[in-house]
């Protein structure tokens, strides 16, 4: 009896010390998991997220080349020239709409644009009233704030497309991690699973980071290019009014 009740403790025993080996064993691999997944280099993560990475680098560069054209683009010396505006104003006022003309000719901008929009329509159609000046300025000036605007949308297509791009990755990612299920029970161990997932998100997080200042980005581009819209509207309405009071003078 005493044999039994020894041969069964030292049985239990034996038992418990392979089960903590194996929680050892386990916790271990986990810690290592969980080391690659928070302390994973810039290098590894680039390989973990495979081609995808390389679609997001490419979007990441077009969306800073736009960064700077925007910030070069939407200044109001480009879009609206004080010494372009003071210069034409100063002809029509004058009654020299020809020197007008070539001041705009010699300087393309939104604000040109309008100005030879009004002209044109001055030059081109017999009796051109002031209705129809108004609108043919109006109108042009609406293309140009369309055009102004429709720029800094494509840092929010970017900031769209850019997160669908990384789920896309994570989704392969875990489609490839949880595959190992139909290989037999034995290898979908939670830890690879865990492993393999955590390498999927990396793709989504990268989206992210591409993602989001470009939407800030977008934010503050759209404020200023409303602004110069307001702008370039007020010196238009200008130009309209210094044109009609030259024709009621003529």
């Amino acid at each position: 009896m005493t044999k039994k009740w020894m041969t069964g403790l030292l049985t239990m025993m034996g038992s418990a010390t392979v089960a903590v080996a194996n929680d050892v064993v386990d916790a271990s691999v986990a810690t290592d998991a969980m080391t690659r997944t928070y302390g994973v280099s810039l290098k590894q993560a680039w390989h973990d997220g495979g081609w995808i990475m390389w679609v997001l680098a490419a979007l990441s560069v077009f969306a800073l080349a736009m960064v700077f054209y925007f910030i070069w683009a939407l200044r109001t010396g480009v879009v609206i020239p004080h010494t372009l505006v003071s210069d034409v104003l100063s002809r029509l006022r004058s009654g020299d709409l020809n020197e007008a003309r070539r001041l705009a000719d010699r300087t393309p901008c939104p604000f040109s644009s309008v100005v030879l929009a009004a002209l044109n329509c001055l030059r081109n159609v017999p009796n051109c009233d002031s209705v129809l000046l108004r609108s043919t300025t109006e109108a042009e000036g609406a293309r140009q704030a369309d055009a102004i605007q429709g720029q800094t949308e494509l840092l929010l297509d970017i900031a769209t497309i850019a997160p669908l791009i990384g789920l896309l990755g994570t989704v392969l990612g875990m489609f490839q991690a949880f595959g190992g299920i139909a290989d037999g029970i034995e290898a979908a161990k939670p830890v690879v699973l865990a492993a393999g997932v955590s390498k999927a998100i990396v793709t989504t997080i990268f989206a992210l980071i591409v993602a989001i200042p470009c939407m800030a980005f977008y934010a503050l581009f759209r404020r200023r290019a409303s602004r110069q819209i307001s702008n370039l509207e007020a010196v238009s309405s200008e130009i309209v009014t210094g044109l009609i009071s030259l024709e009621h003078t003529n």
